[in-house]
């Protein structure tokens, strides 16, 4: 696997402020990942 071409392996989340790391099932979106699951998303009223 080339280095250079490997994703960041870590993001803040912008819900909770904490750490989340990159997994596979985001490989295709991880620039577009912002929040790190869906149990710190504000509901919908």
């Amino acid at each position: 696997m080339n280095d250079s071409k490997s994703p960041p392996t870590e993001k803040i989340c912008l819900a909770c402020l904490r750490p989340f790391v990159w997994r596979k099932k985001w490989q295709r979106e991880w620039d577009n990942v912002r929040i790190s699951s869906d149990r710190p998303r504000p509901k919908k009223p």
